[in-house]
């Protein structure tokens, strides 16, 4: 592997050398000393140099830095191949009709963003004529991760390219009616044309990280063969704050991701104003990338500076760059050029002379105009050593200036993020500026035409030329055709319908159970992709480690400790399933790669996800919402389920809420299983749904979010129920009434309806007994698998309703003619249960764990949150109490005698 932290001789190169000969002498020295000593007496001495030049206050930039230059020099750089002429051209375009997109929309006060796609244009440009692979080749093509508020920048391409039209472009921010382009990259709503969300902001590095990763999974399990596939993530600096954008850099650098390469747009500004306003943010990423192993590529001057850093022989100039704060630069942009005499070259003899041999137009040409980020060449280069260097993932520092041609009233300037438009007279300027054959009277009414050389024109022929030659057009989302995957054998979820006898199971176990028998099949057995952050030995996935053995792409280097076990740590090459440390954000990062295999690579992967529920929803929700963006399939599992199931673990472990969480999100089906056949059906029929064949109607673009439990209990037999696959995957079935659960109710007793979902309805089953016994009143106890669900199609319902169809929500259908009030329970939060009171014709109430978890035994959080047994009498007595079926003072006396 190539060192990413050794200092290239090309960056040494980019600073003339005022005394070749005294450098060959330190050099040879090194070279004896290496050839004598060896290279570890070679490093001491290397060490000790650089303490003793610090401590004597030499300034060197730090170990992890190198000089605020290029790290490919001008003479280094490769020529572009193709039309530099027609490249000028085509991002000339693409640069007006991104700005008046953006400005014909702010009429109608939708917003937009001008100044990052300015800045970033040539980023985008030379990545797209002539290194972004498309996907009408062999392979999966590339993965384009496209910073968010860069979209209209390649909205416009895709204009220039005859994907979209000017109706399209209008229609910037305006989707209601249909035709019209999403804010940013999401998937959901433009789905032919948008692969990966990335404007939640650290979402984008992060999965871009974990999709390289994952492509050599796939790679790696003989499953796909995804080495064409490159991952390019395009970045703000300022965006690199956030801890999701830095979270995952060590793996990437651990596991040798060559095909991963980051390009971070360095225009110096985020949001408000400067990023580093007294620092410099290039350099501290630099520190930070070559810190973690990433392969470092800045390209920050334009090739106005060559004749600086020409002149520079004492390495002035260089100590200077080094010195001045981000927020100075930006000033300098703004500046004449006396003001740069004076405040750049005015505070050193040597750069005092230098700057006597530069015009007032040289000085404003690299300060105001001349960033490596802005010139085809220098990106070209950067982006030819990023793909060809090897052993480590490469990130490119490329400075710009934000606002790059859109005026003075743009460039640099800290609010151009908020400016959403640009006057008729900016235009203009910015058209003579572009050279764009654009006419006054083009501008009808005061409006910015949009403008297109036409279809035939030499720039869109080499537009599509280029595209062609890669692989067509990019960005692009494909779903290919293929067929669905054929169901597991039925024998798999068969075997939970008879119960588990005496034995007390875990739902948590019972899925487990049920997953190492899918991953045993095998037509669909491969597909399954387990994931886990640290935690399998405590969802009992152990057993899994031998059999599947846990990914690594370095396979198992050591003797584990325990290999004399059944269940010994194995790792491998091929391994299945991925165990990523403590990091739920990588977890998630690793599903969202895995749930959309199927559109990015045309491999429908099946992964399963399984955390503590509370470090679910509650830490991970925003890539959860970016999960159901991207269209992604799969299924959750929150394990420890409950705030009163997780024993002694307290307040930050008990989850009491992440059905609430779930329900906001459109594309999650949440469940609450109770037992280990309806854990059985529910992911039989998520199977059928998202990778089988779907109803009509049914959006197959969903995932499943299962909560389980670690309380093991009586797991029973299926009851014999009518229709009863249908009523827990819609939510709610009748379990047992009075009768048919052996009690044989006083005549005339008062009935109540309980409902419970997950360990709760164990609570319900043992108050059923309990009324029944010493209160005379007779319950039917219901299994409430998915509130959430429930609440759904009546939503659904009352939709229809509005639009004059006649339908009943299944809630109000199953509970029809259910006698007397219906109390419903769960281990959550009541406004879980609460979801669906509105459309209950019965009378209502409901028990929850609302409030801070707690530790303690499970049955004393129970008694503490009034969810237990005789809490659910108490309740249901007072229940029935106020229709006057018991008397009053039932409720009184039931309350002492359980000492609530």
């Amino acid at each position: 592997m190539t060192d990413p932290n050794a200092i290239q001789p090309s960056e040494l190169d980019q600073l003339p050398d005022r005394d070749p000969e005294e450098t060959a002498e330190w050099q040879a020295s090194l070279d004896a000393v290496t050839k004598a000593a060896g290279p570890h007496r070679a490093a001491y001495l290397m060490r000790r140099t650089l303490e003793r030049a610090e401590g004597a206050g030499i300034a060197l930039p730090k170990l992890l830095e190198t000089d605020y230059v290029n790290s490919i020099p001008t003479s280094a750089e490769p020529a572009v191949p193709g039309d530099e002429a027609l490249e000028q051209r085509i991002t000339a375009w693409n640069r007006w009709n991104a700005a008046a997109m953006v400005t014909r929309g702010s009429k109608y006060g939708v917003g937009g963003h001008i100044a990052t796609f300015a800045s970033a244009a040539w980023l985008y440009e030379t990545g797209f004529n002539h290194f972004f692979k498309g996907k009408e080749q062999d392979g999966s093509g590339d993965q384009l991760y496209i910073q968010g508020h860069a979209s209209p920048g390649i909205y416009a391409r895709a204009f220039l390219d005859g994907r979209l039209n000017e109706e399209q472009l209008d229609n910037f921010r305006r989707e209601a009616a249909g035709n019209g382009l999403p804010s940013y990259p999401h998937p959901r709503r433009l789905p032919w044309l948008w692969e990966f969300p990335t404007v939640s902001m650290g979402l984008g590095p992060l999965s871009a990280i974990y999709q390289a990763r994952f492509n050599r999974y796939l790679a790696n399990r003989g499953i796909k063969d995804t080495a064409g596939s490159h991952v390019w993530a395009f970045l703000g600096d300022g965006e690199m704050d956030e801890p999701e954008s830095t979270a995952a850099l060590a793996l990437a650098a651990r596991e040798e991701l060559d095909n991963l390469t980051f390009v971070i747009n360095c225009n110096l500004q985020r949001l408000d104003g400067p990023v580093r306003a007294n620092f410099k943010i290039v350099q501290e990423l630099e520190a930070q990338f070559r810190g973690a192993g990433w392969n470092v590529v800045k390209t920050l001057w334009g090739t106005a500076w060559d004749e600086l850093f020409q002149l520079d022989t004492t390495g002035a100039l260089v100590r200077r760059l080094r010195q001045v704060p981000d927020a100075q630069i930006q000033t300098y942009q703004t500046r004449d050029a006396a003001y740069i005499r004076q405040d750049f070259f005015g505070g050193d003899p040597a750069l005092v002379e230098m700057a006597k041999l530069l015009s007032d137009d040289k000085i404003l040409e690299c300060f105001h105009l001349s960033r490596g980020g802005h010139e085809a060449r220098k990106v070209f280069a950067a982006y030819k050593a990023a793909v060809e260097y090897k052993g480590a993932p490469t990130v490119i520092l490329a400075q710009t200036v934000k606002g790059h041609t859109l005026g003075e009233g743009f460039a640099s300037k800290n609010a151009n993020h908020q400016m959403k438009k640009l006057s008729v007279d900016e235009f203009k300027n910015m058209r003579d500026l572009l050279e764009l054959p654009i006419k006054d009277s083009d501008f009808v009414d005061g409006v910015v035409p949009y403008g297109h050389p036409g279809a035939d024109s030499p720039e869109v022929r080499y537009l599509q030329e280029r595209r062609a030659a890669l692989g067509g057009p990019a960005p692009a989302r494909r779903v290919h055709p293929v067929a669905p995957l054929p169901a597991p054998a039925q024998k798999a979820f068969a075997s939970f319908d008879k119960g588990s006898g005496s034995q007390n199971v875990a739902t948590t176990m019972a899925f487990v159970r049920l997953v190492k028998d899918l991953v045993r099949d095998k037509e669909t057995g491969k597909r399954w992709v387990p994931i886990v952050p640290d935690e399998a030995r405590t969802f009992g996935m152990e057993s899994l480690f031998p059999s599947l053995g846990i990914y690594s792409p370095k396979g198992q280097t050591y003797e584990p400790v325990d290999r004399d076990q059944l269940m010994y740590y194995k790792e491998a090459k091929n391994g299945q399933i991925l165990n990523e440390g403590i990091t739920e954000a990588g977890s998630m990062a690793d599903f969202i790669a895995a749930s959309t295999s199927y559109a990015t690579h045309g491999e429908a992967m099946i992964p399963f996800y399984i955390f503590y529920s509370m470090f679910g929803w509650q830490r991970t929700a925003d890539q959860m919402w970016q999960l159901g963006d991207q269209l992604g399939r799969g299924f959750l599992v929150g394990a420890t389920a409950g705030r009163t199931t997780l024993t002694g673990e307290g307040l930050q472990h008990a989850d009491g809420h992440s059905p609430v969480i779930a329900a906001t999100n459109p594309a999650a089906l949440s469940y609450d299983p109770a037992f280990a056949y309806e854990v059985a059906t529910i992911v039989k029929d998520g199977l059928r749904r998202m990778y089988g064949e779907a109803a009509p109607g049914e959006d197959q673009n969903v995932f499943y979010y299962l909560t389980v439990y670690n309380e093991p209990m009586p797991q029973p037999a299926k009851p014999s129920v009518d229709r009863i696959d249908e009523g827990i995957v819609k939510g709610l079935y009748r379990f047992n009434t009075a009768e048919s659960a052996g009690i044989t109710p006083p005549a005339n007793a008062p009935r109540i309806q309980l409902l419970g979902s997950g360990t709760a309805i164990h609570w319900a089953l043992k108050a059923q007994q309990l009324l029944a016994e010493e209160w005379g009143v007779a319950a039917d106890v219901w299994s409430a698998t998915s509130w959430s669900e429930l609440r759904r199609d009546a939503l659904e319902a009352d939709e229809a309703l509005l639009r004059g169809e006649e339908r009943v929500p299944f809630v109000r259908q199953a509970l029809q003619g259910a006698e007397g009030p219906v109390l419903a329970v769960s281990d959550y939060m009541r406004q879980v249960p609460d979801q669906i009171a509105q459309w209950v014709e019965q009378d209502w109430s409901s028990l929850g764990a609302d409030g801070f978890g707690l530790s303690d035994t499970r049955e004393a959080a129970r008694r503490h949150f009034g969810v237990d047994a005789e809490s659910i009498v108490v309740a249901a007595l007072a229940q029935l109490a106020k229709r006057g079926e018991v008397k009053a003072t039932a409720v009184k006396e039931a309350r002492e005698q359980y000492g609530l």
